[in-house]
């Protein structure tokens, strides 16, 4: 899956319609490098006891027939914080991307994007994220 995982989230909803729930699990299952390494240092509270989740979905708007929503990475619920890991796609989807930080922004929440490549330097990212928890 690697970096093209916003493509494939689309192509899981299109071969057939999965509940929301379903494709937080699948992509659960199929992590990227980078997700498995930061989560690594976010699960079980390893990140000074602050608890995150993985692939947290976000419905925004919901009409009769559709539910319209975001999957993110990582969620910290106590801190309302989104972390998005950005591989190489995101320089392709920047539009895209700010978009979606403004509609998680009107839900309240505060997203954090980290490029794979920052995570080469784990202790900075750590530092960064509890930076903006404390």
């Amino acid at each position: 899956m690697g970096q093209n995982k916003h493509l494939f989230k689309l192509l899981i909803m299109e071969k057939r319609r999965k509940s929301i729930t379903e494709l937080a699990r699948e992509l659960r299952k199929n992590q990227t490098k980078s997700e498995k390494l930061l989560w690594e240092h976010l699960r079980k509270r390893r990140l000074e006891g602050h608890r995150f989740i993985r692939q947290k979905p976000f419905i925004y708007k919901e009409d009769s027939t559709r539910k319209y929503f975001f999957i993110a990475d990582f969620y910290c619920a106590e801190k309302k914080l989104v972390i998005e890991l950005d591989g190489k796609v995101h320089d392709y989807q920047q539009y895209y991307d700010y978009q979606r930080d403004l509609v998680l922004n009107e839900l309240g929440l505060t997203t954090m994007r980290i490029k794979n490549e920052e995570l080469g330097e784990i202790k900075k990212v750590k530092r960064k994220i509890l930076n903006y928890l404390e």
